[in-house]
């Protein structure tokens, strides 16, 4: 009976099952970039499908990012492509104009992030709803064009850009500079995913969640609102900032026209799409953001040609449908569709 009420409690039983879940996605870590690697060296992974995977991966932890603050804490923002930029210009001016190594620039690419996000969050605080969207969208759209004015070209060489150049493997190891950053970025993004699954179940991760369901009943009970949304903020933007400067490092470029309006979008959709309120729905929003970049054009160009139309399709005619279709079929996500459909399948079996 003692065991019985210790598993229902979380007690050794839920230790257990996290160690055995955290061995197990340990383990995946380790043994699938191997994998991967091996299969680069014989020739079936080449170069391109490791800078791809290293792409998914960069947008898993942005989308990760804007989830933190938009699944867990109910603050929606339309900007956080400007943190995107920040990360990536604060990267490539170290690295371009100061030699900074990769692995210093991307703590300090954090920090930049971390506390334009917290200084822009103070005044957001009034505001909620479509009136905090409004603010971010206007940061969105801003942040390009400070990018690109005359006076900050010594820093950010306007709209020419800044070119980066990646970091050889260390040690001598046999990898291209592909499969050397795509383990960087695969590092990064476990440790990231790591802190932000214990940030959540942490006293912090409840307050942020009680604020999201409802802010005054979180205010009666003692939780200081205003510090905990200017913070989640500032971690928001951490996290999208450091997939910038892990983003214009694997690009090699960073320019203002990089960093348009349309990314911030893209990070929301992946954030909907994937699932809000999930860790999962990152990882699988980051992928939706790449795949559907990369191959809605090269769809709509096969379409075309097969169907003989006069006019090319465009691209985004393939992307809203894809949309349309996801949200009626799954309207809570990707992962949130795939929980109904496994709960289906058990009560199916269960009959």
């Amino acid at each position: 009976m003692a065991d019985t009420v210790a598993s229902r409690n979380g007690t050794p039983a839920a230790s257990a099952a996290g160690f055995v879940w955290g061995y197990r996605y340990g383990l995946l870590l380790v043994v699938l970039p191997l994998l991967l690697i091996a299969g680069g060296k014989a020739g079936f992974v080449s170069n391109f499908q490791f800078l791809q995977l290293s792409l998914m991966i960069v947008y898993a932890i942005a989308v990760l990012g804007l989830n933190l603050l938009t699944g867990f804490n109910g603050q929606i923002s339309l900007g956080h492509g400007a943190f995107f930029a920040a990360g990536a210009y604060t990267a490539a001016i170290l690295i371009d104009q100061h030699n900074w190594p990769l692995w210093a620039t991307l703590p300090m690419a954090a920090l930049v992030c971390f506390f334009a996000g917290y200084l822009f969050g103070l005044p957001a605080l009034r505001l909620e709803g479509h009136y905090l969207a409004l603010a971010t969208f206007a940061l969105a759209v801003a942040v390009p064009q400070i990018l690109k004015y005359r006076h900050l070209e010594p820093i950010t060489k306007g709209v020419m850009g800044i070119n980066v150049f990646k970091s050889d493997p260390p040690f001598g190891l046999p990898l291209s500079t592909d499969q050397w950053m795509f383990l960087v970025v695969l590092a990064v993004a476990a440790f990231m995913f790591w802190i932000a699954r214990n940030l959540l179940d942490s006293r912090t991760g409840r307050a942020l969640i009680a604020i999201r369901d409802h802010s005054m009943a979180a205010s009666t009970m003692g939780i200081n609102v205003a510090h905990y949304k200017a913070v989640v903020f500032g971690i928001s933007a951490l996290y999208t900032g450091l997939a910038g400067a892990l983003h214009g490092v694997i690009f090699e470029f960073v320019s203002p026209d990089s960093f348009r309006f349309e990314l911030s979008i893209a990070i929301l959709v992946g954030a909907v799409v994937g699932g809000i309120a999930s860790l999962p729905g990152a990882v699988i929003g980051g992928v939706f953001v790449q795949v559907i970049e990369k191959y809605a054009d090269a769809l709509t160009k096969q379409i075309s040609a097969a169907v003989q139309l006069p006019l090319e399709l465009d691209p985004w005619l393939i992307y809203g449908i894809v949309l349309i279709a996801l949200m009626y079929a799954m309207p809570t996500g990707i992962v949130g569709g795939m929980a109904v459909l496994w709960r289906r399948l058990k009560a199916m079996r269960g009959l």
